[in-house]
């Protein structure tokens, strides 16, 4: 009898259950609220069995609601490890099997970003800094903002760590990390990291092992590594994280989570497109796929012929492509851990399109998701494939999340021309036209939807992206060998180092991070090229970090000039967009150009960055500057030499970037470079103990550390006991007279701008530059239009102008050293103040930066003099003044 009331009365609960159930479809009750009716209804033992086969309906009729139901379940009886095998029996009744435990949820964050960046941030900075105002990115915004949500949990947390290489049998190797350890559950105020116990009947996590097979980039020669060892800054270790760093972010509103895999339906599945976003956080194509509460199917297809457009763009180098391989390895793994499955395809040339129609035919799908590229030549495939794939029936979205603004949206209206090309005048077109506002960042989802059946693709070595090259006798030149040692390539990866920065580097940056001999810099630009961290989380951590260097936020707005600028000038790559520079005379010694590359030039600091660079893939700015100022103004090589190079051995070639930065150093950019970095006297700021070039000039390291970076000025006795013979173990220098050379470049420059005076704007001397035609309409229906001059059909704009060019501009064969202009960072010639400088370095490096600042002061102050008619101020007493043997020295 006591059965038969219990069975009735459940029967009773289930069918008061079943009209609460038809109140939440309708909108009267929440999920929470459902499940705490259920749970008091039916007990815990009761719900425990039940609930999965009560809310089984709205599978096909809320797909949404039964994600988020499922969720809270499996939250709910998650609490106690011993109920996890009774849940997954439990679950196993809708043939669905949860990956991952959802993440305790964070305590509400106030957003940041009111309709774009705030004017002003300030506070207090560990170390004793003082609270100080900083100006941002005022109206750098997506295009689209996301949908609510936080980040209840650190990257690292969230994400599983991958090693490097393709799913295998055996566990992962790495000189600094062991074993891939299971995906972790922390709450978001603790740092503690409590491992997941494995529960029969689950999937175990993958393992990984090194591909064997890698880029085929250039031959033997080129190709055979140095015999030097060397890492970037160790920073693959997982840093400490304190309790201070992780209160920090109160996360906004709700996160991004959907519920465990739905079971195999007839409902079509959504094709999400990877290109340049291979991450989980933050990733508004992957949300957005999600939303749709259907089967997603990730899919990254290489198309090398699509992605090189036209003219001599090099957009994937032989360094690129190998990051991308380990990247896309580490991504497979992330998603097998989500219960996914990334489906790789490589397309025929020139048929991405083809390759898409290919799995709309196999899986049904009715929509395709994809992150947007901002290359004019990708952009125009993307069209060709949205009318493709529309002409099919197939929806097409777009979004855009790979740069905080898109350039396409950016206008110079209320802004003008005046100063087109830097990075002020860009900020300013953002703030007065500002786009959609920044929205909040994106947790990863916890589980994701999977088809009844997943296509055929290729395996990742089809690709042919870590091909490596073979020798005569049939032996790989390993050449990643070094990169493999300094990178961890996982998504994981990319989140530890910018914690490892946020913590330390940070608040270096400012005033240190031109310095080669310290980790100073953050290392995250291959991550931020392939998308392994998005640029709105990237600005986020920066600016929610208590100390807010404006240098380092700026860096950002960097990257988006320079897609704005390929936007409007699509042969930025391999065109200078000075006319009258096309005319420069460049040398062709290609003997001087393989030195350059293979950093044997032999002066110390210009080798030290080439090795680096071809041993680890990345060199920081400063190091950069300094080896495009050496091949342009003193070995007269062309910048393409320089870009092409960059672009094969950088981890974080980017087409943009690089021929920006390139066309600026070379003279011919719509922005010049008023500096020129002398390849000795540089090193006095970012070198100034010797310890960059001894790590990658070994040969050099018994040097003493007032001679390491001009070792020809040894003498004989202290070159025999250090082991340094010119010739044999380091090179002598390949150019000897500096300063003439430089007086050239300049003399070449002057002579071009002479003969093609038509480029030259008669009142101000400043450079004309044609105008594409987006910024002529622009100029023509603002008060700007004025800026403008008519050249013919052409439409010619003053950019900005080097003064020292200008100035040479009456008197093209004036001495090089008469120029009052000159924009060679020299450093200091008397020795006397060289000793006092390198002592003051060793003790606090901010000594020689406030000298090179009282240095720029005096000479800004002497010009400002010449251009009045005054006299020259008369030289400070008590100065020390370089000697005339001393003013003729070319280090």
């Amino acid at each position: 009898m006591n059965v038969k009331r219990t069975i009735a009365g459940a029967a009773d609960n289930i069918a008061s259950l079943s009209n609460t159930l038809q109140q939440l479809v309708l909108g009267g009750e929440d999920p929470g609220g459902f499940f705490g009716i259920c749970v008091s209804s039916m007990g815990h033992s009761e719900t425990l069995s039940v609930f999965p086969s009560l809310i089984q309906p709205l599978a096909s009729v809320d797909p949404s609601q039964h994600s988020t139901l499922i969720a809270i379940y499996v939250e709910y009886f998650s609490k106690d490890e011993e109920d996890e095998l009774e849940v997954a029996l439990a679950l196993s009744l809708l043939d669905v099997k949860p990956q991952q435990k959802p993440a305790c949820r964070p305590e509400p964050r106030p957003p940041v970003w009111q309709g774009g960046y705030p004017a002003k941030v300030g506070g207090s900075i560990p170390g004793g800094a003082t609270k100080s105002k900083t100006t941002t990115l005022p109206g750098l915004s997506y295009a689209q903002s996301a949908a609510t949500g936080g980040r209840g949990r650190r990257p690292s947390e969230n994400l599983p760590k991958t090693g490097s290489g393709v799913p295998s049998s055996t566990p992962p190797t790495h000189p600094s990390r062991g074993r891939a350890p299971l995906p972790t559950d922390t709450h978001s105020t603790t740092s503690q990291t409590t491992r997941h116990k494995h529960v029969p009947g689950l999937p175990a996590p993958p393992t990984f092992h090194q591909s064997d097979r890698r880029q085929d980039a250039v031959n033997d020669d080129a190709r055979d590594p140095l015999d030097t060892e060397g890492t970037c800054p160790d920073q693959s270790q997982k840093p400490k994280r304190s309790k201070n760093r992780r209160q920090r972010g109160k996360g906004c509103g709700q996160r991004a989570v959907v519920g465990l895999p739905h079971s195999p339906s007839a409902t079509p599945p959504v094709l999400l497109w990877l290109r340049r976003d291979l991450r989980l956080h933050d990733n508004p194509a992957l949300i957005g796929s999600l939303q749709a509460g259907a089967p997603v199917v990730p899919v990254f297809i290489w198309s090398p012929e699509e992605e090189e457009g036209p003219g001599v763009t090099m957009a994937t180098g032989g360094a690129c492509r190998y990051w991308l391989h380990q990247a896309l390895a580490c991504l497979q793994g992330a998603l097998q851990l989500l219960g996914s499955h990334l489906v790789l395809l490589k397309a025929d040339p020139g048929s991405s399109l083809g390759a898409l129609l290919g799995l709309v035919g196999e899986t049904g799908a009715r929509t395709v998701l994809a992150t947007a590229l901002y290359e004019p030549w990708l952009r125009e495939r993307d069209q060709r494939v949205e009318a493709g794939l529309r002409r099919a029936g197939v929806a097409w979205r777009m979004v855009h999340s790979y740069c905080l603004r898109d350039p396409y949206s950016v206008s110079t209206q209320g802004v003008g021309l005046r100063g087109l090309g830097s990075v002020s005048h860009f900020i300013s077109c953002c703030e007065q036209n500002p786009g959609p506002a920044l929205g909040p960042s994106l947790d990863p989802p916890v589980s994701m939807p999977t088809p009844s059946q997943w296509p055929p693709g290729d395996p990742l070595d089809a690709l042919g992206l870590a091909r490596m090259p073979r020798r005569k006798d049939g032996t790989v030149i390993d050449w990643a060998a070094n990169i493999r040692a300094s990178w961890d390539f996982s998504e994981q990866g990319a989140h530890a180092r910018l914690e490892a920065f946020l913590q330390d580097g940070v608040y270096r940056y400012e005033k240190e991070s031109g310095r080669a001999d310290s980790p100073n810099t953050s290392c995250l630009s291959p991550y931020l090229h392939w998308g392994q961290i998005s640029p709105r989380w990237l600005l986020w951590d920066a600016k929610s970090a208590r100390c807010r260097p404006q240098k380092f936020q700026r860096k950002l707005a960097w990257r988006d000039l320079a897609y704005w600028q390929l936007s409007l000038f699509p042969a930025l790559p391999w065109e200078s967009l000075r006319p009258a520079y096309k005319a420069l005379r460049w040398s062709s010694d290609r003997g001087h150009l393989k030195a350059w590359q293979r950093g044997r030039t032999g002066y110390p600091l210009v080798d030290a960055a080439m090795r680096q660079l071809w041993l680890t893939g990345w060199v920081n700015n400063y190091m950069r500057h300094v080896v495009a100022s050496f091949l342009i103004a003193y070995l007269h090589l062309p910048w393409q030499e320089g870009y092409l190079w960059f672009q094969d051995t950088l981890l974080d070639a980017d087409v943009a970037i690089d021929a920006m930065m390139w066309q600026n150093g070379g003279m011919c950019g719509l922005d010049h470079w008023n500096f020129v970095m002398h390849p000795v006297d540089a090193a006095l700021t970012c070198d100034p103990g010797g310890s960059y070039v001894r790590k990658w000039c070994p040969e050099l390291a018994a040097l003493p550390d007032d001679i390491i970076h001009k070792p020809w000025r040894c003498p004989a006795s202290i070159l025999r006991r250090a082991g340094v013979a010119f010739g044999h173990t380091y090179p002598e220098p390949i150019v000897t007279d500096l300063e003439a050379r430089r007086g050239q470049s300049l003399q070449d420059v002057a002579q071009v701008r002479s003969t093609l005076s038509e480029y030259v704007d008669e009142r101000s001397g400043c450079d004309l530059v044609p105008l594409p035609p987006r910024l002529v309409a622009e100029a023509l229906g603002s008060a700007g239009g004025d800026q403008l001059r008519t050249g013919g059909e052409q439409f010619l704009l003053p950019v900005i102008t080097r003064m020292e060019f200008k100035h040479r501009r009456g008197d093209p064969g004036e001495d090089a050293a008469s120029n009052p202009y000159d924009a060679v960072l020299k450093g200091y010639v008397n020795r006397k103040r060289d000793e006092t400088v390198a002592f003051l370095n060793q003790r606090d490096f901010s000594a020689s930066v406030m000298n090179e600042g009282a240095q720029r002061r005096e000479r800004l102050d002497s010009d400002m003099r010449i251009l009045e008619g005054l006299p020259r101020a008369p030289p400070g007493r008590g100065r020390a003044r370089p000697t005339p043997a001393a003013q003729g020295q070319t280090s």
